[in-house]
């Protein structure tokens, strides 16, 4: 029985690195992407170069993303479930007032991102009847005052649901991961309060070890509010 094959976008640290090392412990083979080559080698390393395959990724270059795809393929032969998790955060100020040229490096990391991610690997999963995972954000379910970062996880919401809809019947299943804070390098400061990126990891492992009659639509994590 081959052991299944997941890729991972964003796998250098936070919640991607969690991911990979959770899914290492339960098997799989993993193909670890980011834009960190250093940070991914170490923890290729780590978890056994043997099944891990590293892959240099800037998500909103298309061509990047079909090589790896490639790579993967001739590597592992298949592509078993596709975890589109890179994205960036947002900058202070507002809709009046934020950094607009940083708005352009989101929205094309978080929304354009994924999709690439998808049209890339989307062939090959078709071929496994395989899953797709999204990391959405309870910033996508909530209104923020002035934030255009939640509206990039609003789009990933709709993203994940239209996607599901155009597989409708294919065998395929996606499964939409909306996290409240967690404590991971997308902060400069640990936020108080936060999960950890291993819980997350905790809830993609959960999805992806459904039997195949059960489609895990989305899972929404927040941290336990602190005692009053």
């Amino acid at each position: 029985m081959h052991r299944n094959v997941l890729l991972i976008t964003g796998a250098s640290s936070g919640i991607g690195a969690a991911t990979a090392r959770a899914a290492a412990r339960e098997g799989y083979k993993l193909v670890l992407a980011a834009r960190s080559t250093d940070k991914l080698t170490a923890l290729a390393q780590e978890l056994g170069p043997e099944n891990v395959l590293t892959c240099e990724l800037d998500v909103t270059q298309m061509d990047e993303q079909r090589a790896m795809v490639d790579e993967a393929l001739e590597t592992f032969g298949r592509i078993d479930a596709v975890f589109a998790n890179a994205g960036c955060g947002g900058s202070p100020g507002g809709f009046s007032g934020a950094d607009h040229e940083h708005w352009q490096e989101m929205i094309l990391t978080n929304v354009y991102g994924v999709g690439l991610t998808l049209q890339a690997c989307l062939p090959a999963l078709k071929r496994s009847k395989g899953h797709v995972l999204l990391t959405g954000s309870a910033a996508g379910r909530a209104t923020i005052p002035g934030s255009m970062y939640s509206a990039t996880k609003w789009a990933v919401t709709g993203i994940g649901y239209n996607l599901r809809e155009e597989l409708r019947g294919t065998g395929m299943r996606v499964t939409l991961i909306e996290p409240g804070m967690v404590d991971t390098p997308f902060f400069d400061e640990p936020p108080e309060h936060a999960l950890e990126d291993r819980d997350i990891a905790n809830a993609v492992i959960y999805a992806l070890s459904q039997p195949a009659h059960v489609d895990v639509n989305e899972i929404l994590i927040r941290p336990t509010p602190p005692l009053e």
